[in-house]
């Protein structure tokens, strides 16, 4: 059964922002209120986080469709609706998002580092937000935007300082399980390292982590044996160690040939050539090893490597080793770039930016593509005359009918309001008459124009006194 995972692909969507609420505030003796109706909930994000407790995409294998879950809809009385709870997945260090067509979206190194794969939809505004001095009895409100939704890919690329590199039963696993307290499995047969493991080495001030990278073979870096799987591996290691067996049983193997196929693998993957290099002879305990070790030995010196020979069993040579990678790692840690703290960069809109674009496509349709329009259009219920208006109004204030004149739209011509396969279409009519202008102003009420009977009597009483104080004051009794 699979017990490491480093690649999955997963199905994520944010939650639905809640829909806004129409509602008018009714009581005793006030049965026209006012507006009351409240903001629907934002939807919960889908956000990654990395978390140095979890070393494997197990999890997600296994449960590969994620939702975060849907804000509340608004209710009467002022209440907006609850917002949605965002779903935090936890993934392990060094996790790499990219999209279907294998872009990079996000690299993620170092614990808490997180990144919202997936946005939750705003909610809609109620009536009691939509009114005002002109619209003071809005009859619709906003519906909720649904949240983003779709595919992402996860990838696993271990984050250690060394990598162990070589054939299989080359004792990459027996040499990390001596250097460190790492336990991998070991035994005598091909690919006994299935899964990569990591293990923590201690060379006097400096302490690293070194990888066991499971076994190469010819054509590993075009998918043949385990190679490929876990190649990627070995990219973020800033030492690399060849790990070559002098007492192989194969006759048509020794450690150069080893040497050059493995090199050949890791050029043919590419991105590797300016790691350091340092080549391990292991298992010299045995005779036969000890021999072919001091043989090869001037060849691979010749040749710029810098050569160990070791007994990972023997316990032989392993000081020297570990000394001598923790003065490599700490150069390569020294050579790094300083980071610099995070800076917020403000990128203003132009003076001419309308934020839309029209456009005239080859069959004659006219295709509207902005930020604000596509949003509006999602949280307009068609259904509601006014609520159309509302949309007709907004896209009209914000250009959008005076844009699409100058692009040469007429009277009855194909409008598309958002992306080709989700869009609204409609046949442009300059007036945008929807119907709705037929009930007066957009939102309007005429009852809330008219007094009420009471005041209504208080305010004639009132006049009829104005005009009788009016008429005393010009009287002049010595006429």
């Amino acid at each position: 059964m699979t017990t490491f995972v480093d690649r999955v692909e997963l199905h994520i969507a944010a939650g639905n922002g809640g829909h806004g609420c129409a509602s008018v505030h009714r009581e005793k003796f006030k049965p026209l209120g006012g507006p009351d109706g409240g903001n629907g909930g934002r939807g919960g994000d889908v956000i990654l986080t990395v978390d140095q407790s979890v070393t494997t995409l197990l999890d997600y294998h296994h449960s590969p469709h994620r939702k975060a879950t849907n804000g509340k809809p608004g209710e009467g009385g002022n209440r907006a609706g609850k917002d949605g709870q965002d779903l935090i997945l936890p993934v392990p260090d060094g996790t790499v998002v990219l999209d279907n067509a294998g872009n990079v979206l996000a690299d993620l190194v170092g614990h808490g580092t997180s990144y919202v794969a997936a946005q939750g939809g705003r909610g809609g505004l109620g009536n009691a937000a939509l009114a005002s001095a002109r619209r003071k009895a809005p009859g619709f409100a906003l519906l909720g935007e649904p949240g983003d939704l779709g595919d992402i890919v996860l990838e696993l690329k271990t984050v250690a300082d060394v990598a162990l590199v070589g054939y299989p039963s080359a004792g990459k696993s027996s040499l990390i399980s001596v250097l460190s307290a790492a336990k991998p499995k070991i035994a005598d047969y091909p690919f006994t390292t299935l899964v990569p493991n990591l293990g923590v080495v201690t060379a006097g001030s400096t302490v690293y982590t070194i990888a066991d990278v499971p076994g190469l073979i010819p054509g590993a870096s075009q998918g043949k044996g385990l190679g490929l799987e876990f190649l990627r591996h070995v990219e973020r290691c800033s030492v690399l160690v060849h790990v070559l067996d002098t007492a192989t049983l194969e006759s048509e193997r020794d450690p150069v040939s080893d040497l050059d196929i493995i090199e050949e693998e890791l050029k043919q993957y590419g991105g590797l050539d300016n790691r350091p290099r340092i080549v391990v002879l292991n298992k010299t305990d045995v005779p036969d090893g000890k021999d072919l070790a001091e043989m090869v030995r001037p060849d691979l010196e010749a040749r710029g490597y810098r050569v160990f020979e070791v007994s990972a069993v023997a316990h032989i040579g392993l000081r020297e080793l570990t000394f001598a990678l923790g003065d490599l790692v700490a150069k390569a840690r020294a050579a790094k770039p300083k980071e610099e703290a995070t800076r917020i960069v403000i990128r203003p809109k132009a003076v001419d930016d309308a934020g839309f674009t029209v456009t005239k496509e080859d069959d004659g349709l006219y295709r509207v593509r902005g930020e604000k329009p596509e949003r509006w259009v999602r949280q307009t219920d068609f259904n509601n005359d006014e609520a159309v208006g509302y949309l007709a109004d907004r896209l009209n204030r914000l250009g959008v009918e005076e844009q699409l004149m100058k692009a040469g739209a007429r009277s009855g011509d194909g409008v598309a309001i958002g992306p080709e396969e989700n869009a609204v279409v409609f046949d442009w009519e300059p007036t945008m008459m929807s119907g709705a202008e037929m009930l007066g102003r957009r939102g309007e009420d005429h009852r809330f124009e008219e007094q009420r009977p009471a005041v209504q009597r208080r305010r004639d009483r009132q006049a009829e006194r104005d005009e009788a104080l009016g008429e005393y004051e010009d009287f002049d009794p010595f006429e």
